[in-house]
């Protein structure tokens, strides 16, 4: 029992043949290719550049292929041995496409990347691990094909993204960022930090109990944390407006709404009245300013116009927070 607890059915490196190491790169180049070409899909309608970097990619993983293949019907004859990379222990892996499915497009260059060195990597290790002569030259080969490989990734990269091209494609990935993250987030902590205010500070002055105006800051603040992140991942699925994933516009929703009303109600944990409602009315003011700055760094308003819109309508709020608490 111990034993089949321990045991990996996977085959160690040093017990592959000459004709198994050559089966494993067919079908690792065969691998890469598909994954290449997945990408170029992902990315086509975006970032048509790019795309067309990863089809040419996948073309030179094609070519590679058919080399090794004829080079197998030299030594070994048609039939191919099925071995593939998760059947050997310590070999490079792959994740399926459709878990890399929410990559961007820079870390989808950066996955390409170390898919060329870990295949280099692999060759150069099971060199080390045989004696043949002819083995370890074509193990060589391949080592230094996909060393090759890296080279080619920059030249066509040099190609098809130049400086103008890859300005584009970052504005494009800061505005998706912006859109899918940014402005629901930043609806969430306006309307959790402003809204939330009137019913804290009126309880905080109605009662002068700070753990009721605790539980009261709580609820709100998760009670508008749920419905806003409901409305906004049920408006909109994203599909015509390219706002993106309706889960995650959701998600940055409702928790910048609850963080934004918890922010001030969780001072009221503090039992002396006064010292919990100087520190809400501190973290108010910074939370205002916070809003004021993400709306000029990525909504690009005026900072100074933000401020007072945002200051304003808090100062509004709270005034009216006080005034119903002290009724």
């Amino acid at each position: 029992m111990f034993r089949s607890l321990f045991s990996t059915p996977k085959r160690r490196l040093d017990s592959l043949s000459e004709q198994e190491v050559l089966a494993l790169a067919i079908s690792s180049e065969e691998d890469d290719a598909r994954i290449y070409l997945a990408y170029a899909d992902r990315l086509k309608a975006q970032y048509p550049a790019s795309a067309k970097v990863f089809e040419d990619m996948a073309e030179v993983e094609h070519s590679h292929r058919n080399m090794l293949i004829d080079m197998h019907k030299r030594r070994f004859g048609d039939r191919i041995p099925l071995i593939r990379r998760e059947h050997v222990k310590g070999f490079m892996e792959r994740k399926p496409d459709w878990l890399q499915a929410q990559l961007s497009v820079d870390q989808v260059r950066e996955e390409a990347e170390s898919m060329e060195r870990s295949a280099y990597n692999f060759y150069v290790a099971a060199q080390k691990q045989v004696s043949d002569t002819d083995t370890r030259k074509l193990l060589g080969d391949l080592a230094m094909a996909e060393q090759g490989h890296e080279d080619v990734a920059q030249m066509l990269g040099e190609k098809h993204r130049p400086e103008d091209v890859q300005a584009h494609e970052k504005e494009t990935a800061r505005r998706q960022f912006v859109l899918t993250y940014v402005q629901p987030g930043l609806a969430g902590l306006m309307d959790g930090s402003v809204s939330t205010l009137a019913p804290i500070f009126a309880a905080a002055f109605a009662t002068g109990d700070t753990w009721q105006t605790f539980l009261v800051g709580l609820s709100a603040s998760v009670g508008a944390g749920i419905s806003m992140g409901f409305t906004e991942a049920s408006h909109d699925d994203g599909k015509i407006s390219g706002r993106g994933s309706p889960i995650k516009r959701g998600l940055a929703c409702g928790i910048m709404t609850a963080l934004g009303g918890l922010g001030h109600a969780l001072p009221y944990l503090i039992p002396h009245f006064w010292t919990a409602t100087i520190t809400a009315g501190v973290i108010v003011f910074f939370e205002l300013w916070a809003i004021a700055f993400i709306q000029n760094k990525y909504m690009e308003t005026p900072f100074f116009r933000a401020a007072l819109q945002v200051v304003v309508g808090g100062a509004l709020v709270l005034a009216a927070g006080i005034l119903i608490g002290n009724g």
